[in-house]
């Protein structure tokens, strides 16, 4: 495997932290329809992925080197990659509600916050990483198409990242600095990846199935559930024209992307 193309890839989803935050440098916010436009892309992009290229790249893989033997050992990946973003957004929420049974969810005691968020959204960019330098290993459309999801899941999330550490109390250059500080935990991941690939048997074939179960859960329980809280006809149709736009971004990167091993 070529590692350039994951280490540019993870850069990428790294700098996404700062472009996304400049408009919080300069007091300017993206309009609530721009935002739920990008979150229902997201949801195209990361069930696309899933359906067009994860799970077709799971089902090969077993037909070809367990001889469909062993059927549900990816099903059970998937499942434990659902549970696990789970477990992490539990984490986050439970000790965010701590706060406030404690009564410390008022402005002097938010800044207790940042912390929680900066350890969740770390270890999130770190599965990232990993799940980025796994595809590539399969091949390179694999890596495109989970890069791109990941980049069209992380705007949204870096958003509300920068929104909740500014609600903390702190200042815009701060929080641009430990935002990006928590998005570069998906270069270590694609590092740890990388080495996983030479010395681990059975990596890739682990992380493609981890990967497909974390999209299925960002796009079914974080994305989709925003989308249902507005109902007008109008705002549906906007949804669902970007939804299928996200699912033609993946097609269009899987029929002509070279699939080179």
């Amino acid at each position: 495997m070529n590692i350039i193309y994951p280490l540019v890839s993870v850069l990428i989803v790294s700098l996404i932290s700062i472009i996304v935050a400049l408009p919080f440098l300069i007091k300017k916010k993206l309009s609530h329809g721009t935002l739920l436009f990008l979150l229902s892309i997201s949801v195209g992009v990361l069930l696309s992925t899933v359906f067009l290229d994860f799970l077709p790249e799971i089902f090969m893989h077993v037909e070809e080197h367990d001889h469909g033997h062993n059927i549900i050992g990816a099903p059970l990946i998937i499942l434990l990659g659902f549970l696990l973003m789970f477990v992490i957004e539990k984490f986050v929420h439970y000790h965010h509600d701590k706060k406030c049974e404690n009564g410390n969810c008022g402005h002097g005691h938010a800044y207790n916050l940042a912390p929680i968020n900066l350890i969740g959204d770390g270890i999130h960019n770190f599965l990232d990483g990993l799940v980025i330098a796994g595809a590539y290993a399969v091949n390179i459309t694999l890596g495109i198409t989970a890069t791109i999801s990941i980049i069209f899941h992380e705007v949204p999330q870096e958003i509300a990242d920068m929104g909740v550490l500014l609600y903390s109390g702190m200042s815009r250059k701060r929080a641009l600095y430990f935002n990006f500080l928590s998005a570069i935990t998906a270069i270590v991941g694609a590092l740890v990846g990388i080495l996983l690939i030479g010395r681990l048997d059975g990596f890739t074939e682990f992380i493609i199935p981890f990967a497909a179960g974390n999209f299925i859960y960002i796009a079914a329980t974080n994305l989709l559930p925003q989308l249902h809280r507005h109902c007008k006809l109008k705002d549906s149709l906007i949804h669902l024209f970007a939804i299928l736009l996200g699912i033609a971004i993946i097609i269009v990167v899987t029929v002509y992307s070279p699939h080179i091993h």
